[in-house]
């Protein structure tokens, strides 16, 4: 895969995360190639969330510190994360840009829009002189259906499965390009073990080998496709 070609800088976290009394802190395992660190719960589910694209490249928390002023002052400010995603199979006319993004609470964000206005301003020109796109996420973008199907499939990922077995699923799916889950169950599993090849299934989903549109419910009326 190729990632965004029209990156123009290279980032790293700028500022450390301390553990706070406030807050839930700590650091999320990404894919084995080390850890990203969070400052709330919010922030966590936020990662765990976008980690769960195949699409997303990098995560990069605390990723840059960008001048502004307010009232006359000079003051920096450090947006959360920064998100890459990888080119796939689009064209560079479709290239998908980088994200620059603040995980705030609805709650806080209602209160202190006017104040935290000039840096939010300040950060969209910077995304936008880097050729990224700036967001703001909060509760809403964050916690929906996509994030509670992600949690339930956890379960499903430390399973283990015969490989010949997985094979034949992903084979039938391949073949086919797109394949409702009550189809798959059908084909490959009799009344007496339907439990265990749903379990099969939202396995190969929680390990990213069959896809799906995530944000939908998880049920027999899925459809599913080869990752």
């Amino acid at each position: 895969m190729v990632g965004n070609s029209r990156d123009k800088t290279k980032t790293g976290s700028v500022r450390p995360i301390k553990p706070t009394k406030r807050s839930v802190s700590g650091v999320f395992p990404f894919r084995g190639e080390g850890g990203i660190p969070y400052e709330s719960t919010l922030e966590r589910d936020f990662i765990v969330r976008t980690e769960f694209s195949k699409d997303v490249r990098s995560i990069i928390s605390q990723p840059v510190s960008i001048p502004f002023s307010s009232n006359g002052r000079p003051y920096k400010y450090t947006p959360d994360f920064l998100v890459h995603f990888d080119l796939g199979d689009r064209s560079l006319d479709n290239w998908p840009k980088p994200m620059l993004v603040e995980v705030k609470p609805e709650a806080d964000w209602r209160k202190n829009w006017r104040a935290w206005l000039p840096k939010w301003k300040a950060a969209w020109r910077y995304a936008n002189e880097q050729g990224w796109i700036f967001h703001i996420y909060d509760e809403s973008r964050i916690r929906d259906t996509a994030l509670q199907n992600i949690k339930f499939l956890e379960r499903y990922a430390r399973m283990t499965f015969a490989p010949e077995d997985s094979n034949w699923i992903i084979n039938t799916v391949r073949e086919m390009g797109v394949a409702p889950v009550h189809y798959l169950l059908a084909l490959h599993s009799c009344d007496r073990y339907r439990g265990e090849g749903i379990s099969h299934l939202w396995h190969l989903i929680a390990t990213r080998r069959l896809a799906c549109d995530i944000r939908l419910p998880l049920n027999n009326f899925l459809d599913v496709w080869v990752a």
